[in-house]
């Protein structure tokens, strides 16, 4: 193996096979680093998300979507079928064919960029070296003027609720059930836990969530989190708040949880299967040596500046290593601009306007500033309200939950943020990223013709409202 590298860097998922394809792309030579094999042992690129995160859990989001569609919606649509079942098996095995064929996809781009890919585990050391032991076993040293840490995340564990890989699972497990559990208790109703609540739940599962904290989605705008929470509730997601795990086990085949309430009272549920999802915290387990010099806050997150370089000049940390929300995305484009940085080129990333999703359906999404966060600026703003209800694609779709919430500053009329709970909310909020990304006004946004009749006319005529001018709802009077 040739030791004679420019670059190397560690992890092949979002953050960091898109950092190496970029600096191949800019003429260094490259070794990428990844330990991830797929269950039958092969070696794979593309890290959590693309084989146990964001490709194979949109895969089962849509294949669930589109069984409850058939079995509960087609009948208004005068569609008449016959009895609809679901495979669980061929189900789970579409989504390991889309996870192949785009694991597969990185090793061919690695080829046409210049990019060797090792595999095998890394550590760093002093002096920007790397120990590499292949899965072999077969331990070398490898050196680069620069090197690029995008390990990763791992799920968070808790004391009260330890997997066990069967009975009790994290993400990853909740993504290979066999079979539809009649009872399904989550523990965490974040991102992760909605989203694979969605999935079981539509499928035909009892779904109770089981969430410690007393607001729901404090991160996002409290008047989406609060809609959203009505749409889900009325989808029959059981979501509990205030409710903190204090003890499971497993007894005949059955999860038993006692959780305390937020009036201290301890409740006990019953279940069959149990996925404890409460977040994810930087994948730093022997990634670095004492000796190596890189400084870590408290929470275990590696230290850089606003160009993801750490305290060791030529060392780069990126996506959920480093502070900010874990988002492939937000990887990836730093990813992008480290190459570009190492390159010479002065990239920079905008995280002001870094769009937010969660996939369920209706999805939830977010750029920008919430209400609650420009109300702590002490900013004047004023805020545009439209309802998904109101649109004619929506209604004829018979998709019409949710609505378009939008804050722009008062004097600017500058965008400041969008909310979004509705259909294809995560493309529809692209549009007012790229707005903001270009200093756009709500006037801007209202000057600009959409088509007709489309869903984004929804984001449109919310941009209409912030100066209360929308034309399909009756505009509130302004003082």
């Amino acid at each position: 193996m040739s030791d004679n590298f420019d670059v190397i860097v560690i992890g092949s998922g979002p953050a960091g096979y898109v950092a190496a394809i970029r600096a191949g792309q800019l003429g260094m030579n490259v070794a990428c680093i990844e330990k991830w094999r797929s269950p039958n042992g092969a070696s794979v690129n593309g890290g959590t998300c693309l084989n146990v995160g964001c490709i194979p859990s949109k895969a089962l989001l849509d294949s669930s979507h589109k069984y409850y569609d058939a079995l509960k919606k087609l009948g208004k649509h005068g569609i008449t079928t016959g009895a609809v079942k679901i495979d669980i098996a061929e189900m789970m095995g579409r989504k390991d064919k889309i996870v192949s064929q785009l694991t597969g996809g990185i090793g061919q781009l690695f080829k046409a960029n210049n990019v060797t890919g090792l595999y095998g585990t890394a550590k760093l050391l002093s002096n920007k070296e790397v120990q590499f032991v292949n899965h072999d076993g077969e331990e070398s040293i490898i050196k680069a003027p620069r090197v690029v840490l995008a390990a990763g995340s791992v799920p968070i564990e808790i004391p009260a609720a330890q997997t066990d890989g069967d009975f009790i699972v994290d993400s990853t497990g909740a993504l290979e059930f066999s079979s539809v559990p009649d009872r399904l208790g989550i523990v965490g109703a974040g991102v992760i836990g909605l989203e694979l609540g969605s999935v079981w739940s539509r499928l035909g599962s009892e779904v109770v969530l089981i969430e410690a904290l007393e607001e729901f989605l404090p991160v996002m705008d409290q008047d989406i989190a609060r809609e959203s929470l009505k749409i889900f509730a009325g989808q029959g997601l059981d979501i509990r708040l205030g409710a903190r795990v204090t003890k499971t086990s497993v007894k005949a085949k059955k999860v038993h949880l006692s959780y305390q309430s937020n009036n201290l009272t301890e409740q006990k549920e019953v279940f069959d299967k149990l996925i404890v999802c409460v977040g994810r915290r930087p994948f730093i387990d022997n990634l670095l040596t004492p000796d190596c010099g890189i400084d870590l806050d408290e929470r275990g997150t590696i230290l850089v500046n606003n160009q993801c370089e750490t305290n060791i000049e030529g060392v780069y940390a990126i996506g959920d290593l480093v502070r900010g929300p874990m988002l492939a995305h937000k990887g990836s484009e730093e990813g992008i601009m480290v190459a570009e940085r190492m390159a010479g080129h002065s990239a920079q990333l905008n995280y002001d306007v870094v769009p937010n999703v969660i996939y369920t359906h209706p999805e939830v999404a977010s750029v920008g500033q919430t209400e609650e966060e420009v109300k702590v600026s002490g900013r004047d703003y004023n805020v545009g309200v439209f309802p998904f209800a109101a649109s004619g694609r929506a209604l004829a779709a018979d998709d019409s939950q949710g609505m378009v919430k939008m804050i722009a500053c008062e004097t600017t009329d500058r965008i400041l943020g969008c909310h979004i709970v509705g259909p294809s909310a995560a493309d529809l909020v692209q549009q007012v990223a790229i707005a903001m990304e270009f200093g756009s006004s709500a006037e801007d946004l209202g000057m600009t013709v959409f088509g007709h009749p489309t869903l984004s006319e929804v984001v449109h005529e919310a941009a209409l409202a912030v100066n209360g001018n929308a034309i399909h709802k009756v505009n509130r009077k302004r003082s």
